[in-house]
């Protein structure tokens, strides 16, 4: 079954850039919907069911941990992988996110290796 991901990122390039990896996995891709913070990204949610979610951590207007916690808190997305992607080299802010529900993270820069083994462990 085709894998629908939501890749939430403030910057166009790097979202382009994980549509790319993603497409360079083994992994049967659905829908890639994309959204440029947390708000934009819970609207997305509204309407779409995804099956895994690419967040970055540091975005303006509501950040990644802030997004996270509402994803988690929401009974409809709440078991859907949501996989940091971050240059926070902070652990503080690492363990939070892992605290928080996120089922992985890993950090930029980043390879299509890397982004292939966390994804083999979700789906």
């Amino acid at each position: 079954m085709a894998l629908d991901v939501l890749i939430v990122d403030d910057s166009a390039a790097i979202r382009k850039i994980l549509q790319r990896v993603l497409l360079q996995t083994d992994v049967e891709l659905g829908k890639v919907l994309e959204a440029g913070d947390g708000l934009e990204a819970l609207e997305t949610l509204k309407t779409n069911k995804v099956g895994l979610i690419l967040s970055d951590i540091n975005m303006p207007k509501m950040d990644g941990l802030q997004f996270l916690g509402r994803v988690k808190a929401d009974p409809e997305c709440r078991d859907t992988p949501v996989v940091m992607i971050t240059t926070e080299g902070s652990q503080a802010k690492v363990m939070e996110a892992v605290t928080l529900g996120a089922s992985g993270y890993i950090r930029k820069p980043f390879t299509a290796e890397q982004i292939k083994e966390k994804l083999i462990g979700l789906i």
